[in-house]
Formats: C-alpha cells, structure tokens, sequence
C-alpha cells in the first residue's frame, strides 16, 4: 500500500494521529525536500529506506514505489501541507491505479489553515465573507485566464495567495483592480515553524514591508477584509436564535 500523508504546515506535532502511525511502520518514505519538517522523520523505523523527492523525477519517484510494491513494503509519500492542495498527486495516483497498486491519502493541515491560526483569525466572518479563495499566481504552472488574480478580486472574498510571494508588486498590483489600498494584508513565512515570521500590513505597504524582512518563498499572502475588526456576531450561538439543538429565548 502507498500512502499520501499530509505532514502539516511545518510544526511536526501537527501531522495527524494517523499519518504518524503510518510514517512510524512504513518500510519506505519518500519526502518533499525542505517543505516537509525533518524532525517528522526522526518517528520513522531505523531500517526505513528515506528518499528526499526534491532530487527526484516523477519517474524515479514511481520506481521507489513500485519495487517497494513488489517486495511489499509500505510506502509513506509524505507531502507538505495537506497533499490535495498543490500536492501534485494527482499524477502520480494514475500510474498507481495503472499498475493496480493500491493507495490512499491522509489529509494534513494545510498552510492557509496554519496561517489564519498563527494570527488568530477567522476566513468566514458573518456580514464580512463566507467566501474563502485560494489561488496562486502564474510560475512554471500556468494558471488559467478564467481564475487571474484580478477575476477573483472582483469578489473582495477572503483570499490566500499560495507559492507568489516572489511577485508580491504583481500580487498587490492585481488585487488593487478591485481591493481598496486600505484593505488588511497578512503574510506569514513557514506558520507554525520555529522561525516563522508574520508581516502585517495594506495592499498600500506590504511589498516594502515584506521586502524588507527579506521574504520571497515559502510564505502565505491572506488578503480580505476578515483581517479587520469589523464583523457582525453569528447566529449561532445568538439567544434569539432557534435552532435544532436550542430554542431562542423570549426577551421580557
């Protein structure tokens, strides 16, 4: 069996309980270079064969676990982040299922989740948005005409801006069409990791501030007004507010 194993945003006790139970028996891992945290693999069984996929080709990668498959070990392919979000697995689940070798994937706390935690802040504020978009600018992976960073700005949604930070003038240039200059930034490099660095900003001065700390890769850009301290209390948990576990209570 291969298993795809989220490893979280960076903090290693941020790995599910299961994506570590299987790290911990597999008799082969291949890891993501840099983005996955070492300290993870220091839970693997000393006899487990390690493989760092940022050397590797797609070809070599499927070679480590088809001879794997064929001597019957367990194989932990171990992402960054949760392995659905920019993971490329998806090329990688076809071979396996042409070659009738089993898998599964083990979701993993995303860095847009991560990030959002590390400022104590939450996407989906009641009469702000309950919207959350996230996207990328173009890099070697093209992104389609459709999905430009100025579409999506139209909706002034609570947006994360994946693997950009490199073109932080192109991102603020983009959103600008359509975000007011005044509208709350956040950027966070590697959240949750020890020397994770938080810069707070505007669309108007965050491409100095964020020059400026020296950060051009491995960060999330949050742009929205859910930064902000302006939002309408939810219904939830509202005493006036019935619903299926709670009756509103009548005010006298």
């Amino acid at each position: 069996m291969v298993y795809f194993i989220g490893a979280g945003p960076g903090d290693p006790d941020l790995i599910t309980v299961k994506g570590l139970k299987i790290l911990e028996q597999s008799d082969v891992i291949i890891y993501a270079g840099s983005l996955v945290n070492p300290k993870l693999l220091e839970s693997a069984k000393r006899e487990a064969q390690i493989y760092n996929s940022a050397f590797m080709s797609l070809e070599e990668v499927m070679a480590v676990m088809e001879e794997a498959h064929r001597k019957g070990q367990q194989v932990a392919r171990v992402h960054t982040g949760d392995p659905s979000i920019y993971g490329a697995i998806r090329e990688q689940i076809d071979i396996l299922e042409q070659k009738g070798i089993k898998y599964m994937v083990i979701p993993g706390v995303s860095s847009f989740v991560a990030s959002a935690a590390v400022i104590n802040k939450e996407f989906t504020l009641p009469g702000i948005s309950q919207t959350v978009i996230l996207t990328r600018l173009e890099g070697r992976t093209g992104v389609p005409e459709k999905e430009s960073l100025e579409k999506l700005a139209q909706h002034k949604a609570s947006m994360c801006i994946f693997l950009s930070v490199q073109m932080i003038d192109e991102v603020v240039s983009r959103l600008s069409t359509h975000y007011p200059w005044e509208t709350p930034v956040a950027v966070i490099q590697k959240a949750t990791w020890e020397d994770q660095k938080i810069v707070l900003g505007t669309l108007k001065d965050i491409a100095q501030k964020v020059k400026q700390e020296g950060i051009h890769k491995t960060a999330q850009i949050l742009v929205g007004d859910f930064l902000g301290n302006e939002y309408e209390l939810s219904k939830l948990y509202d005493s006036s507010f019935s619903h299926e576990y709670r009756e509103a209570k009548n005010e006298r």
